[in-house]
């Protein structure tokens, strides 16, 4: 099992510490740096700064937001970044949630496990320098009865094949992203529930594609917090307010992907509850109703034994990169945790 790092947003008030955090990584070894975006920072920007000033880590999108741009945009961005980092890149797609596509990019959130195999054939032609010409429900290029004509892209991407990633939760969309792409990006994952909720799923896609999931990334991102054992409940406090913000308040009351993760791993009555309280106004409440399981079964707390056997049960579940969000007041608390992780690989046997 390999480890990632996710920078998440930048502009998140961590920014003077990203840069020293991912060349860190890059030092001790880490095979991502993930960034992404929202309604902030925009992730491709990001990357670039990243990846001049690294060496070896390769650089990923978690995610680009399908309803921010074209596809041929996402390809051409794509094989750009790919260039200027020596062969570095991966692509991370994700369909974003109802309020930022409706409310920021003016694009009805509808259909949108169709939406992502289109964007993602079109995206795979260009890449492949095909002459790109589609015809879909959602994209026809090039538009008919006008001066448009099929176009090549015209940059050279470092290499032939770009690894492409899809953000993915619900059953569908697992399945799906088993078929068509060559890696899952995840969040909120516990290892005890992975079968289940995730893997078995993305089997099914594989399957259906004709493919094992040999050579398939299962890459989910963990909040890491180091400490001593006896303060894990403390620890897993601290990671109250993301994980309400997640289950209670990402998405619309109808449309809440985690939320429904949650209840699939068991927290039915707790998920209503959470998100009935965090769109009712109290975030506190929120919090304090998330069970500690929840919280410490999706996160890496502890010492750094603890950690790695955690990581032994994530490698055993299926996930074959860990990307880590190293937790921290300081830089030095988060380069600790970035130290905590690969010492915890090595431990666990895995490294």
């Amino acid at each position: 099992m390999k480890l990632g790092i996710n920078l998440g947003y930048w502009g998140a008030g961590m920014d003077a510490d990203n840069l020293a955090v991912a060349k860190e990584a890059d030092k001790l070894g880490y095979a991502v740096c993930w960034a992404a975006e929202a309604y902030g920072s925009d992730a491709a920007t990001v990357l670039a700064y990243v990846a001049a000033q690294t060496e070896h880590i390769d650089v990923g999108s978690a995610i680009f937001q399908i309803p921010a741009r074209q596809p041929t945009m996402t390809a051409m961005t794509a094989s750009t970044l790919d260039s200027l980092s020596g062969g570095r890149f991966r692509l991370g797609l994700g369909v974003s949630g109802p309020q930022v596509s409706e409310g920021w990019y003016g694009v009805k959130f509808d259909k949108p496990l169709a939406r992502t195999r289109e964007y993602v054939e079109i995206v795979r032609k260009a890449m492949s320098r095909e002459r790109v010409s589609y015809e879909g429900a959602h994209w026809t290029l090039p538009l008919p009865d006008g001066p448009g004509k099929p176009l090549k892209l015209t940059l050279h991407p470092q290499r032939e094949h770009i690894p492409l990633y899809i953000a993915a939760i619900g059953p569908k969309n697992l399945e799906q992203t088993g078929e068509i792409a060559d890696g899952a990006l995840l969040i909120f994952p516990a290892a005890e529930h992975l079968e289940e909720t995730t893997i078995a799923p993305l089997r099914a896609g594989r399957e259906k594609a004709g493919k094992t999931m040999e050579g398939f990334d299962v890459c989910p991102t963990l909040p890491l917090a180091l400490g001593a054992d006896k303060d894990v409940a403390a620890l897993a406090d601290f990671f109250r307010p993301y994980t309400a913000l997640y289950v209670g308040g990402m998405g619309s009351p109808k449309q809440n992907f985690y939320n429904r993760l949650a209840q699939r791993m068991g927290y039915e009555k707790e998920a209503v509850e959470i998100q009935q309280k965090y769109l009712g106004g109290d975030k506190e409440g929120a919090a304090a109703a998330i069970p500690h399981q929840l919280i410490d079964s999706t996160t890496l707390l502890g010492s750094v034994d603890r950690i790695a056997d955690r990581m032994q049960a994530y490698a055993a579940a299926g996930v074959t990169t860990l990307t880590i969000n190293p937790a921290g007041f300081t830089l030095d608390e988060r380069v600790a945790a970035l130290r905590a992780g690969t010492e915890a690989l090595e431990r666990a046997g895995l490294a």
